[in-house]
């Protein structure tokens, strides 16, 4: 199925820009009019973040939300043949928050949220940070998406390492210099193994293991924003919230990461990954108090 696939994918990836948004045009209608793709769970999450927006406004937010992703769709398909030079024109990063730590040898810990387009936030980091830049990322059950995809995410040095095998192959890349990229706004799947804070003033479950990970192999913590600049144009801005993770509170790396990533929701609503179940754990007050991040 592979060797069908992905001529077909490659031929389309060398279109122009402007023909892959007239695609994603037509797929926005059909996603969005006809099949209807999870259009009451990204309203009903919308409703639970802005109820003091009017209907119209989140019916604003949710059109938006489904052209982001469908372009960011085709967008990802234009990255399979896209040049280093074309990409450098459509992606703006700022590393020198990072870059400025790599003569001291300290290791980075670079955190995101789950915002449009991560794939070019893979590439960006991969090909302008002067660390080595690890990638994690869930495995993909189709074999043939996997085996067009991963090389994509690889094209400008990214090493990756699947989810599933992390902790015995982090440890591989752990004797040199590294910096590793995570999206680190994960829904738990078990919430009494997970930490508990605010999330749009509703009590919600986040995953702590890249706090737990930063402290213990002591590494910087950056967080990530991606910003659309317009329609395949992104900009991302790398800061450093700490160099000694072991001098902060427990819980204080994650709760800055979700406050981080309410205040760039906020700023752009529509840009981030609404179609997933945010608020899917309810929290219980006598199960998951002592869960609470303070």
């Amino acid at each position: 199925m592979y060797y069908i696939v992905f001529p077909i994918v490659y031929c389309i990836s060398l279109l122009p820009w402007r023909i892959l948004y007239i695609i994603s045009d037509m797929l926005y209608f059909l996603v969005y009019y006809v099949i209807k793709y999870r259009r009451h769970v990204v309203y009903e999450n919308l409703l639970l973040a802005f109820p003091e927006k009017s209907h119209e406004e989140r019916i604003k937010i949710e059109k938006e939300f489904y052209h982001n992703l469908i372009d960011s769709l085709v967008e990802t398909v234009k990255l399979i043949s896209i040049t280093k030079k074309d990409f450098d024109k459509h992606c703006i990063v700022d590393a020198s928050a990072v870059n400025n730590l790599y003569a001291s040898g300290k290791n980075v810990q670079i955190l995101a949220g789950h915002f449009f387009n991560w794939e070019f936030l893979n590439l960006g980091m991969a090909a302008n940070i002067n660390y080595p830049f690890i990638g994690v990322y869930m495995n993909i059950s189709s074999k043939t998406v996997s085996r067009i995809l991963i090389p994509m995410r690889k094209k400008f040095g990214t090493i990756l390492i699947p989810a599933s095998e992390f902790r015995t192959k982090f440890n591989d890349y752990t004797k040199n210099t590294y910096a590793i990229g995570l999206i680190a706004d994960q829904n738990p799947s078990v919430p009494e193994r997970a930490v508990w804070l605010p999330f749009f003033g509703k009590m919600t479950a986040f995953h702590n293991g890249p706090e737990k990970g930063a402290i213990r192999m002591n590494t910087a913590i950056a967080m990530l924003d991606i910003y659309k600049i317009k329609r395949g144009y992104y900009k991302i801005n790398l800061s450093i919230l700490t160099t000694e993770p072991k001098t902060l509170p427990e819980g204080a790396i994650t709760k800055a990461l979700i406050a981080n990533i309410e205040k760039t929701i906020k700023e752009n609503p529509a840009n981030y990954l609404w179609s997933h179940r945010r608020w899917k754990h309810v929290y219980d007050e006598k199960k998951y108090q002592h869960l609470v991040i303070k």
